[in-house]
């Protein structure tokens, strides 16, 4: 992918390209936005190239010198405006850490956000190579904060070494994803407090002695995953 330079190269475009000429960074973002107002409108299946050069008012042609896909150019935006992000709680306690990253998560899905990531997850349980993208440049929504209230509650001693990079250390986010892809958001505190009370902090607290049958966790698609 090369860097936007400008809209110098698209001349040909209609009434929508009547604008200053935009570079760089200002141009990106004028694009990145567009492609999710595009998704919240008429969703991954209904974007194309054209719509968004259009609503950016720029041209396909300096579209695809960035991207050189619909799905890369998605995933980008997604990425850019941290979807699928969560804010790094510190309440000192591993069960109220965790309640705190599935709240944040929860609202954050209650928003136009989570019906851009439903349907993303959507897409990549259809197409391989879109859940590649997803996985690798997005993330799941969730897992990033998750890991790091992992690794400071075995600082705290609270569980075991082995636990942030087993299949475990994902569940939680894992769960609150299917119940907002079943019942939609947001999920209801006693169901966090039931996912985290029932079910993980049970899982993550089993004897050390599973540690060893329990391979690396592998990214999750999920966009309510992380979410």
């Amino acid at each position: 992918m090369h860097p936007i330079n400008g809209d110098a190269a698209d001349r040909s475009a209609g009434d929508h390209r009547r604008n200053p000429r935009r570079r760089g960074e200002e141009l990106e973002n004028a694009i990145l936005a567009a492609v999710l107002d595009e998704l919240a409108e008429v969703g991954y299946a209904g974007l194309t190239m054209e719509r968004v050069a259009v609503r950016a008012r720029t041209g396909k042609a300096t579209l695809y010198r960035r991207w050189p896909s619909r799905a890369e150019l998605v995933i980008d935006a997604c990425a850019a405006r941290r979807l699928t992000e969560a804010d790094l709680p510190d309440t000192g306690a591993l069960r109220t850490d965790v309640i705190t990253v599935l709240r944040q998560l929860s609202a954050r899905l209650a928003t136009s956000h989570g019906d851009i990531l439903r349907g993303l997850i959507t897409e990549a349980m259809h197409d391989p190579e879109f859940a590649r993208l997803v996985r690798e440049r997005v993330g799941p929504a969730g897992p990033g904060p998750i890991k790091s209230v992992l690794l400071r509650a075995v600082a705290r001693g609270e569980i075991a070494p082995w636990v942030p990079a087993s299949r475990r250390a994902t569940v939680a986010v894992d769960l609150l994803r299917n119940h907002y892809l079943l019942y939609g958001a947001p999920v209801p505190e006693d169901v966090i407090a039931e996912i985290v009370d029932h079910v993980y902090l049970p899982l993550l607290l089993a004897p050390r002695s599973a540690a060893p049958d329990i391979p690396a966790a592998p990214p999750s698609t999920g966009a309510a995953g992380e979410a």
